[in-house]
């Protein structure tokens, strides 16, 4: 699944859709409705400590209470990382999730 397809969802759930840029780095898409913001971060796997790492860092650095994703193809449970949620892109898109 590629970064298109959850751009298009994003645009299908009436949404607002940019890029977020902090420092050096970038955050996917930042998705905006009339009430809220959303960040999300694409990535195929975060199984690997290091890919890991570097999807959360630039999430890691905004500083507000609006709700963070990692999507990625991983089947793993959802998991937590203070508050940074990683879900299942799949799963995102058929509305079950997220």
């Amino acid at each position: 699944m590629v970064p298109i397809q959850r751009y298009r969802q994003l645009l299908h759930r009436q949404q607002k859709v940019y890029i977020g840029k902090m420092d050096n780095l970038e955050v996917d898409f930042v998705a905006i409705d009339e009430n809220n913001i959303t960040y999300y971060q694409v990535a195929a796997t975060v199984r690997d400590e290091t890919t890991l790492k570097r999807e959360l860092a630039s999430l890691q650095q905004i500083n507000d209470q609006y709700p963070k994703y990692i999507l990625t193809l991983d089947e793993d449970p959802t998991a937590d990382y203070n508050g940074i949620k990683r879900i299942n892109a799949l799963r995102w898109l058929m509305g079950e999730i997220g």
